[in-house]
């Protein structure tokens, strides 16, 4: 009898070696099995990798989660909205819901959620940061390894995971980490219609982008041409149908990022808080104003100031994401993304219309393309931690990109494009080693660092050279493990360093200090008595119904002069080493060693201590809030300090008009309010008026300088 052998195993182009398919029983063992072990197809190593790559996500991100401060102005937020659920759905920074927090809700809804469930602490609100950073991971590998397999999904997901400011901002309560997660949701639903040519994933995938809209605002929609121009070009579908199906998407886009938006401002500004940053009370000046058009040029309805971002990431302009503070956190791996991309594109320039490979490459070129713009020339405030957005792309590109590189070098295809390889490798390690050198001091990490990444990228170079002229395969492998090696070595020593040093929780950075008023040890809160510890203890009590209490409380240090993602600046040193005031009035959150937090604007100049607010919560006389202070700062210091509801009057800058002199007298007169801060300085007629006010009819507490007891007897 004859016998047939089976076909061989399809051979993929990332060179790797396969296992047969072993036989299907659909039962849930096989399901987990594959969990674990991965398709198969996929190469025996690619899923036990996978998971290394995933644990080791998930321990920089979580690593010492009790030295953890967070962004106390959020972290004020979710407190609120575990006391209220009106403050929850409004995003209000305090359960009286005064006033609101400058951003959408949402990433306060996924951390309030989480507080809920499990108390209020520090882990319950990293909970969701850690979870998100890693599913990032996950998904961009995912993603990366349908199109172009598991060697560049691989090196994606690693690329990824030691990118330090996205370490950085993980291990922070800032909303970037959900931000970039839905904004990958976003991209895994728009290649599926891509592929498919179907309407539904393509309406979930302006859900998603909807849904990151209600996170961060217009900063979500930055990768939206790329996704439009790639489903328009490379849809499996007619012409007719793709400019239909984008026609629904786009519907479905709307709808899911204005609702929120369409019902706050349709309710009446007397049975809702003040909309924080605005200028009007309404969420649509914020979008377009303060968290819109002023970031880009320069100018905010609510900052009205132009260059603030040079106090945080550099002077606006195309260098900006390789200066001396934003170099370390991003650029690493832009020159190899940037050639990778051109590189890409040429090869696959003969493909048909629809090709997966192309499209995909559009796509995250287009994130990184469209970011990189986009934060290297806006005038506006501009924090580091902000490009961890664009960190997917340059991810993405590196494993997809490099894997394309090497398969054309090794085959010796593409006539010239097929040397890029060593060139891309070449300056990208020089690179390295340039950022290495700005830290050369800093520590023997970066040293060590500094040092693999310049031998093992000579090695990488020269390897593949050899092995290309003597027709090595095996070390033109070595050589391409080698070029890995030189490209994360920098950023691991990075990220490594975000991961095991205090950073500052309201402008992250990763690695050391650059004077670019973030980095290490800068103090994002001071934690309460009762604490795990760490340096500027309060001498205050955590909130009621704080979970485990982990340094979820307590003032904003301004040690580093950095402010939270607010848009104006406080005190502090400059990338010039000149002094840039911006719009925060003196003293606004600022702490001392003895726990005093800065006024600030109607109580600038004003301390407020731990004994004030002893004294308060003892003659809060059932008053809904327990003080009105100036700015959110103040009022988020003190909201976590005392577990009761506080009156930001002037929102983040201390310039809004959320305080009316009329509002104040209402909620005096009506027992809601007995105590407001005010001090000598302010600004606007309004701050005058209430503070002049203040001061003629109310009884100043003389323990306290600046404190004003007011009574429904002292309202006329």
């Amino acid at each position: 009898m004859t016998t047939l052998a089976p076909p061989p195993a399809p051979v993929r182009d990332d060179g790797a070696r396969h296992r047969s398919a072993p036989p299907a029983d659909g039962g849930l063992a096989s399901r987990a099995r594959r969990l674990f072990t991965g398709a198969p197809e996929d190469p025996r190593w690619a899923r036990p990798v996978l998971w290394a790559i995933l644990v080791l996500a998930t321990a920089l991100y979580a690593w010492n989660l009790s030295s953890i401060t967070g962004n106390t102005f959020y972290d004020a937020a979710v407190y609120s909205g575990t006391k209220s659920w009106k403050a929850f759905f409004f995003g209000a920074l305090d359960a009286g819901s005064f006033i609101t927090v400058d951003k959408p809700p949402f990433a306060l809804w996924v951390m309030g959620l989480s507080a809920r469930a499990f108390g209020y602490g520090t882990w319950q609100l990293m909970l969701p940061m850690v979870a998100v950073g890693t599913g990032s991971v996950a998904l961009l590998y995912r993603l990366v390894k349908r199109d172009f397999g598991a060697v560049a999904a691989t090196i994606s997901a690693l690329a990824l995971t030691l990118t330090p400011i996205t370490v950085a901002i993980t291990r922070d309560t800032n909303p970037d980490p959900i931000l970039v997660f839905l904004m990958l949701l976003g991209a895994a639903a728009l290649l599926k219609s891509v592929r498919t040519g179907r309407l539904m994933p393509l309406v979930w995938s302006g859900v998603a982008i909807g849904f990151a809209f209600n996170t961060k605002m217009m900063q979500a929609y930055v990768v939206l041409p790329a996704f439009f121009l790639v489903y328009l070009w490379a849809a499996n579908a007619s012409l007719g149908k793709r400019i239909r199906n984008l026609a629904v998407g786009t519907v479905a886009l709307i709808v899911s990022s204005a609702w929120w938006m369409v019902v706050v401002d349709l309710i009446p500004a007397s049975s809702r808080p003040y909309i924080g940053g605005s200028t009007d009370n309404t969420v649509w000046d914020l979008v377009i104003g303060y968290n819109g058009f002023g970031r880009i040029f320069g100018a905010s309805s609510s900052v009205g100031s132009q260059g603030n971002g040079a106090s945080f990431g550099g002077e606006a302009g195309l260098y900006r994401m390789f200066n001396d503070t934003m170099g370390g956190q991003i650029s690493w791996l832009i020159p190899f993304a940037a050639i990778a991309l051109v590189a890409g594109l040429v090869l696959r320039g003969r493909a048909p219309r629809t090709d997966a490979r192309r499209a995909a490459l559009m796509l995250w070129g287009g994130w990184f393309v469209l970011h990189y713009l986009t934060f290297a020339l806006a005038e506006g405030t501009f924090h580091p931690y902000y490009v961890t957005a664009m960190a997917p792309g340059i991810a993405a590109l590196t494993g997809a990109g490099g894997v394309m590189l090497h398969n054309a070098f090794r085959n010796g295809s593409a006539a010239k494009w097929g040397w890029v390889l060593p060139g891309a490798v070449a300056v990208s390690s020089v690179w390295a080693v340039v950022l290495l050198q700005r830290a050369s001091g800093s520590g023997t990490l970066y040293t060590v660092a500094e040092v693999v990444a310049g031998v093992a990228g000579a090695a990488s170079v020269i390897g593949l050279l050899v092995g290309r002229f003597t027709k090595r395969q095996r070390l033109m492998g070595v050589a391409a493990l080698a070029a890995v090696v030189a490209l994360l070595a920098g950023p691991a020593a990075y990220s490594a360093s975000a991961a095991t040093s205090s950073t500052n929780g309201t402008n992250p950075t990763a690695g050391p200090s650059t004077g670019g008023m973030g980095g290490m040890g800068g103090g994002g809160g001071q934690r309460p008595s009762g604490t795990d510890g760490g340096p500027g203890t309060n001498s205050g009590t955590a909130p009621s119904g704080s979970g485990d209490g982990l340094g979820m409380g307590g003032p904003p240090s301004n040690s580093g002069g950095a402010t939270a993602d607010g848009g104006s600046t406080q005190s502090g040193t400059t990338d010039s080493g000149t002094t840039e005031s911006g719009t925060t009035e003196s003293g606004a959150g600022s702490s001392t060693a003895d726990g005093r937090t800065g006024g600030g604007g109607m109580g600038g100049g004003t301390e407020v201590s731990s004994a004030m607010i002893t004294y308060l919560k003892k003659n809060q006389d059932g008053a809904t809030w327990l003080v009105a202070v100036a700015t959110d700062q103040t009022a988020s210091s003190i909201i976590l300090e005392s577990g009761e509801p506080v009156i930001s009057m002037g929102g983040w800058s201390g310039s809004d008009n959320a305080m009316t002199l009329a509002k104040l007298k209402s909620l005096v007169k009506a027992g809601k309010l007995h105590y407001i801060v005010v001090g000598d300085s302010g600004q606007g007629s309004s701050n005058s008026e209430i503070s002049t006010w203040v001061k003629a009819n109310g009884t100043a507490v003389s323990d306290y300088s600046g404190l004003y007891r007011l009574d429904a007897s002292d309202v006329g």
